[in-house]
């Protein structure tokens, strides 16, 4: 085995941006989603529901992963029942508003915001992407979801094709939910206005954090311009809730219901910053032209082969990777032997992505 040593000017260091389909089965556009009764039922079901591509019920798909969750937060607690009728400011909807403020927000105290401060909601839709799919974010401006409640229908996209700056609420870049339509030929979401409704936007998308939420207050609108789809959502008081013996959050489903609708779309894709360090290897005509394989020598450390005594060569198949502790930290193979003698050099391209 034979060492040389990278110099500074053998080392690239390049950072690309890749965009893939968001589903499961390397897909953007998602038209068929499947609910799981079992999970709606337990105890996650008073928080969120799954939301698969596949029929889950069906033993071919009963490890089927989840491609998101929709979970619906009330300021006031309304549309959960208590945790514990003797602690009745606790419930599950106003825990889901808590926590995704504080993770947007870093405060307790800051409503939700749709467009601006004018524009406040005491509850919210969340629509989180699995981990795993969006990996490091999703694209905004392929973002596209169709809504029916009946006979109204409405479809979201987000701002960015309109703005021209990016909006930050803390370090998280934010956009803004308009409605629109979605390009098949550019493959574009295209906002048909950029204005919002009395109630504010239509949501807003955190792509860094996989989140998508939605504006209540203005899907509740009654369709037409600037307008919601009529949405009629369950804000019981949570002593109602209970007595009423729900088993699962009634809001998730009805937000489940206006996706999976006739005409149902959702489109996005994931995106990630894959960075890749290039070592160039340059194998000069003086170097690498002995074997250090022992099976080449015998008992009395000759060359079985004389022919390598004027005229060596090896055949390189592997470049290793060390530290400067001399630990093996990657491999590279080669996909075929190079011949290596006096009359040849060699520039092998290593790339290492993290």
């Amino acid at each position: 085995m034979s060492f040389g040593a990278y110099q500074t000017e053998d080392q690239v260091l390049s950072s690309d941006t890749i965009v893939a389909p968001m589903w499961s089965g390397d897909i953007s556009y998602l038209t068929t989603f499947f609910s799981s009764s079992i999970q709606e039922n337990s105890s996650t079901g008073k928080f969120f529901l799954n939301v698969y591509k596949d029929n889950i019920s069906l033993s071919a798909n009963a490890s089927a992963e989840s491609q998101f969750t929709i979970a619906y937060g009330n300021i006031n607690g309304s549309g959960s029942a208590y945790f514990n009728a003797l602690v009745p400011d606790k419930t599950p909807t106003r825990d889901i508003y808590g926590q995704f403020r504080s993770l947007i927000y870093g405060d307790e105290s800051t409503p939700f915001q749709f467009g601006g401060s004018s524009y406040t909601s005491r509850d919210i839709i969340v629509i989180s992407v699995n981990r795993a799919r969006f990996k490091e974010s999703f694209n905004p401006g392929l973002f596209f979801l169709n809504l029916k409640n009946g006979a109204n229908q409405i479809g979201l996209v987000d701002d960015s094709t309109v703005t021209t700056t990016s909006t930050y609420v803390g370090t998280s870049r934010v956009y803004q939910i308009l409605s629109g339509s979605f390009d098949t030929g550019s493959q574009i979401s295209v906002p048909s206005s950029s204005n919002y409704t009395v109630s504010g936007s239509y949501g807003i998308i955190i792509p860094d954090e996989g989140l998508i939420i939605l504006n209540p207050r203005a899907l509740s609108l009654a369709l037409g311009a600037l307008g919601g789809i009529g949405a009629s959502f369950n804000e019981m008081s949570s002593s109602q809730y209970a007595a009423g013996n729900f088993n699962y959050n009634a809001n998730n489903r009805i937000v489940y219901n206006f996706i999976s609708s006739s005409n149902p779309a959702f489109n996005l894709q994931s995106s990630e910053t894959l960075s890749s360090r290039y070592f160039f290897t340059r194998v000069k005509n003086s170097e690498f032209n002995y074997t250090t394989n022992p099976t080449i020598i015998d008992s009395n450390g000759n060359l079985l082969y004389t022919q390598l005594i004027y005229n060596p060569q090896t055949y390189i198949t592997t470049v290793g990777l060390y530290n400067n502790s001399g630990d093996l930290l990657a491999v590279a193979k080669l996909n075929k032997p190079l011949v290596k003698d006096f009359t040849k050099e060699l520039l092998l391209r290593v790339k290492l992505d993290f």
